[in-house]
């Protein structure tokens, strides 16, 4: 019924995808197989559908080009540089999600690069990227989101190491597990026996209830 005289930007979903493998917070990058930025090395995402929200676009490029079927994406910002790429007017909304290492299943275009390892990024993909770090240090506050990038089952060192890892910081050991424990979100998973070596460290898993109730009530991380 209308037409509008004015041109349209295209529009897009790009997403940073989190990861860690113990030691380090890895990004899943995917190596551009055409032009422009032939060979280099950007965020999974693509051109949204007429019929899709930019949620729905970020899911389905997930899908289509690393494999990922259960990653819960979060919008953190949209990007509208004039310029920000050479074909045409594009603005892209970004998300970020946190994954296991283990659930992505791409091609041999996709790969894990460690945060000090990260090649030159096509397009504007390298400030998407240091925003997304910021949103993800602030969360980390909030949230314990070690539900995500952990297995079901940890150690204290290893959620210790998630924290470090996403803060860039290091932590007395006793201060972190006191204040994670006082947080009572934290579950034995496995009750430890006579026979367990003494230096044997216990494992936990996220009480789902505990930390729901908590959040609904504020909480804030200080370290």
């Amino acid at each position: 019924m209308y037409k509008y005289e004015y041109p349209h930007p295209s529009v897009t979903a790009d997403c940073v995808i989190f990861g860690f493998d113990g030691n380090n917070i890895k990004v899943l990058l995917i190596e551009r197989g055409i032009e422009p930025f032939k060979g280099k090395w950007a965020l999974p995402g693509g051109f949204m559908h007429m019929d899709e929200t930019a949620e729905e676009c970020a899911l389905r490029e997930l899908k289509e080009e690393t494999g990922l079927t259960t990653a819960a994406v979060e919008q953190f910002h949209t990007f509208t540089s004039i310029g920000r790429d050479p074909r045409e007017r594009v603005i892209t909304v970004a998300h970020y999600a946190l994954v296991r290492l283990s659930d992505v299943a791409g091609g041999d275009d996709a790969r894990w690069f460690a945060l000090d390892s990260i090649p030159g990024l096509a397009f504007d993909h390298d400030s998407i990227l240091r925003m997304a770090q910021e949103s993800l240090k602030r969360r980390i506050c909030f949230e314990p989101i070690g539900f995500d990038l952990l297995p079901e089952v940890f150690t204290m060192p290893e959620l210790q190491n998630l924290y470090e890892a996403i803060l860039g910081v290091k932590f007395d050991r006793r201060n972190f597990y006191n204040k994670m424990l006082k947080l009572g979100i934290l579950a034995e998973a496995e009750p430890r026996t006579a026979d367990m070596p003494r230096r044997s460290p216990s494992k936990y898993r996220f009480n789902a209830d505990k930390y729901a109730a908590l959040k609904k009530k504020g909480f804030r991380l200080e370290f």
